[in-house]
């Protein structure tokens, strides 16, 4: 938790400022009882309207300062609240973003948005209820037993038994709900999981005609999650009811004890309401107390998860110290008995890869779906560790790069074609925050999306939804690729970015690929036999391990996994 209260250092002032006016407000309201019982045994008693005047003047001038006092509390702990949401929810996406894919995976996207936002607003509330409440409960609890003390030590006794019992109660209900709380907010994660599950695959559900089932799932989890609060909401509701009984047995014997006292003498009617009063004080304080514990609980296992996040470290190896310095006449990017395994895996992914590739190359990498393609182009930029063997460009150990210098050599389309909330100009200013309209078109008229920009009104400018929504799949890709390409990257990766093209567009983009860009080495996966036919190299990879490579007449001579890759879509566009 230490990780989590350090996004409060630099609201410290806030955090003694905002106690302190609640400690000042609860001071004015210990007196309000004492004026009250003045007003009964003198002003009443005697008929003196004037001195009555004067103490409700009094308890205006207590009841105006105590308002200024919460007022002011309220602020600071508002500001330090806010201001401790705002950094860690911060912190957070910061280290996420520097967390490698092997941490992303595991955590799961439900998580990390449950994360940025459910947690943060539940330690943000913590937080605000402390500062209010955490001195102000207490103080006004055993400041009211010490002013029942002064008005007759013989009925506070009756204070010094039921707080205790008050106390008693409230620990036990929280002793029996926090791991509890704790189980609701597991299966809130897993509701929300399911979610943005079904949302975004909304699509894929409605063409399955799954809505019934997916309903049904959602059920199950939603009826989960509402057992789980409904049982520790029934026993966090005990907590009230208690306290009132306690507390209503208390006054009542306050009540029969004070009037015997009145009645021989030994009090007056005044301070008999003002031990009532005193005795209502420590009610609504306790019931305070009792919530504000409940908050805390919540608020406390919402930080935990978030230090949890913060106490992540990339696994990532990255043993850069400085600028790398390329291997001059080393190949561009080579392969030396690679293998890898993804976290918890049963069997690896990829098994003794080795190949190397040339500047200005291109090669064609093909096979299977679960053959390993993506994962084979995802260690060149070091998007994960190779479990075994080496992967380098120009002759480097990508593990001897700084992030951003390797990074900043390779262009990368991935196989989702993702778009970002801007226009269509910012979103390809990502390969190039520097690059001008005409390097921007450039890359357009090399991915076959010049079309797609000139048929939009606004041209550059015009809007992308979040996700690229606005966009068929063939304009997301299209631009995509441009994006990639305004970076002119030593290493372009294509992982089957143009699957969503026409064979007749896709053509197009591999010719202009060979034509405009001859000094950059491109690395192109895909499904499609026509798509790589013509790169320098094929690479035919099966179950993992390399099956061939070599030309498109090689393989077809001497590779039987190539061969019938091929023999399956030709036999398929025949028909």
């Amino acid at each position: 938790m230490r990780r989590i209260f350090q996004f409060l250092k630099p609201w410290r002032a806030q955090c003694v400022l905002a106690p302190l006016f609640k400690l000042l407000e609860a001071g004015f309201e210990l007196f309000v009882p004492l004026v009250i019982a003045q007003i009964i045994d003198v002003g009443i008693a005697t008929g003196d309207t004037g001195y009555v005047l004067r103490m409700c003047g009094v308890l205006a001038a207590l009841a105006l300062v105590g308002f200024v006092s919460a007022v002011t509390a309220q602020y600071f702990a508002s500001v330090a609240a806010v201001g401790f949401a705002s950094a860690s929810r911060l912190a957070l996406f910061g280290k996420l973003q520097s967390l490698s894919y092997t941490e992303l995976d595991s955590l799961g996207t439900a998580t990390m948005i449950n994360r940025l936002t459910g947690d943060v607003n539940q330690a943000q509330t913590g937080v605000n209820m402390t500062l209010r409440l955490l001195l102000r409960s207490p103080f006004v609890v055993f400041g009211a037993l010490i002013m029942a003390f002064t008005i007759d030590s013989r009925m506070a006794l009756i204070f010094l038994a039921v707080i205790p019992a008050l106390a008693l109660v409230v620990y036990a209900v929280m002793f029996v709900t926090v791991p509890m709380y704790r189980h609701a907010q597991e299966k809130q994660d897993q509701v929300l999981g399911l979610t943005r599950e079904n949302l975004t695959g909304a699509r894929v559900i409605r063409a399955f005609c799954g809505e019934e089932e997916e309903k049904a799932r959602f059920f199950r989890a939603n009826e989960a999650l509402a057992r789980a609060q409904k049982r520790v909401g029934r026993l966090s509701a005990l907590t009230n009811p208690l306290t009132y009984v306690l507390i209503n047995l208390a006054i009542v014997l306050l009540i029969q004890r004070g009037a015997i006292r009145v009645n021989s003498g030994d009090l007056t009617q005044g301070q008999v309401i003002a031990l009532y009063n005193y005795m209502s004080q420590i009610l609504v304080e306790l019931v305070k107390l009792a919530n504000l514990i409940v908050t805390v609980t919540r608020s406390v296992a919402s930080g935990k998860r978030m230090a949890a996040i913060l106490a992540m470290e990339s696994t990532l190896d990255v043993q850069a110290s400085g600028d790398v310095t390329p291997v001059p006449g080393a190949p561009r990017i080579a392969f030396s008995g690679v293998t890898f395994r993804y976290q918890g895996a049963g069997a690896p992914s990829l098994q003794d890869v080795s190949f190397s590739v040339g500047a200005g190359e291109t090669v064609g990498v093909i096979g299977g779906t679960g053959s390993g393609k993506t994962t084979l182009v995802n260690l060149i930029p070091h998007f994960y560790d190779a479990t075994a063997g080496t992967v380098s460009v120009d002759g480097v150990d990508v593990r001897r790069y700084p992030l951003a210098q390797l990074r900043e050599k390779i262009g990368v389309v991935p196989q989702n074609a993702r778009l970002f909330r801007g226009t269509i100009r910012e979103n390809l200013l990502w390969g190039n925050p520097e690059a001008d309209d005409a390097a921007l078109y450039r890359a357009l008229d090399v991915a076959q999306a010049r079309d797609v920009v000139d048929a939009k009104p606004l041209g550059l400018d015009e809007t992308v939804e979040a996700g690229g929504r606005n966009f068929s799949g063939g304009q997301r890709q299209r631009l995509t690729i441009a994006r990639a390409l305004v970076r002119e990257p030593e290493i372009l990766i294509l992982d089957d970015s143009a699957s969503a093209l026409d064979y007749a567009t896709d053509a197009r983009l591999r010719h202009a690929l060979r034509e405009q860009c001859r000094n950059t080495t491109a690395v192109i996966v895909s499904q499609r036999v026509s798509s790589v036919r013509y790169a320098d190299r094929i690479i035919v990879l099966s179950d993992g391990a390399v099956a061939g490579i070599g030309t498109d007449a090689e393989l077809r001579a001497t590779c039987p996994v190539y061969r019938e890759i091929c023999d399956s879509q030709e036999r398929g566009q025949a028909q």
